[in-house]
Order: C-alpha cells, then structure tokens, then sequence
C-alpha cells in the first residue's frame, strides 16, 4: 500500500473516531498514536499477525490492539461505504473473510463481486481486456531468434488461449519440452 492512500486511511478514521486521537495520560506522556493503532490493525489484516505480536515492535497491548481493530473497521465501514462503487452503483470491490467468536480471521479475500475463480477475474480486468485487444505497454524482447513486441504471463490450462497468456507444458518429455519449445 502506498504511503499517501495509508495516511489518507489513517487521517480519516482518526476524523470519526476519536478513539485513535494520540492523547496524554495521568502522569502527562504521550499514549499512542493512530499512526501506531492503525500500523498494528494493517499488520493484523495483512500479514495475519497475532494481535499480541505488534508489542513486540510497536509496544502495543494485546488488548489495545483488539479495541483498535473492532474501531478500525467499524470505522472504515462507515467512512468509505459505498465509495467503490461502478458506474451501475454496485460495489466493485468486496471483502468476504471468515472469522470466529475470539474475531481469529481465518479466511479473507478482497475481490470482484460474484467471482470466486481467477477466470471471472481475468474477463473483468481492464488490464487484460486491453491486453487481449493487442494494447499493452511497450516490451521489446528477442528469445531464439524471434521478436516479440508485447509482454506475456504465466499461466496453467484454464485459462484462455491468449498470445498474452503463456501455459506451460503439464508433462514435459524430453529435451526440447523441457525448454518450452
């Protein structure tokens, strides 16, 4: 994620719950800060952290870290709902997670809505609608002799036979197979 959407994230829900507002306690030092609170829930989210490894590098408490995730999304529901959307008004981007009582995520994908395949992705991306057009960046590469002049990815048998969408062979035999030739 870049900087400025991070801090942009952060500058909001800071806006609409006071909750991540960095105040002073009892004895007058510094409490956290919403740079800290929100880094320990992007952690969390992103790399499923435990909620009480972010003590470790952000001396963070295990329960601090929980409230500031149940605020942090409350947070964000509220702030960004509806923001993307298409230009039918449905949501182009959903979140479908699975998580237990102790609010454990087991399973989350952020996504098309309707899609649960790589396929159905592929036919909506607008990357690779132009790409099956033939627009595509520049990328001028020579491999044995023959030029190419668009780039190209990896891909298994499911997928279309596009000239942008290279497959490899599932049993390669032999000398030549084994080099994609």
């Amino acid at each position: 994620m870049g900087r400025s959407l991070f801090l942009r994230i952060v500058e909001k829900v800071e806006a609409r719950d006071n909750y991540f507002v960095q105040r002073r306690d009892s004895v007058g030092r510094l409490g956290l800060s919403a740079l800290q609170k929100i880094t320990a829930v992007f952690r969390m989210l992103a790399y499923g952290c435990l909620t009480d490894a972010s003590n470790e590098y952000i001396k963070i408490r295990e329960s601090t870290t929980i409230e500031s995730l149940k605020r942090f999304c409350r947070s964000v529901v509220e702030e960004f709902a509806g923001q993307y959307a298409g230009r039918s008004g449905s949501p182009t981007i959903i979140l479908e997670a699975v998580a237990d009582y102790d609010l454990w995520i087991w399973y989350a994908y952020f996504g098309l809505p309707g899609t649960n395949n790589d396929i159905n992705v592929l036919e909506a991306s607008h990357l690779f609608a132009n790409l099956a057009q033939g627009i595509a960046p520049p990328a001028h590469y020579v491999i044995q002799g023959k030029e190419y002049n668009m780039g190209y990815y990896l891909a298994d048998g499911i997928y279309p036979k596009w000239s942008t969408l290279v497959q490899t062979i599932h049993d390669p035999r032999g000398r030549k197979k084994n080099y994609l030739q």
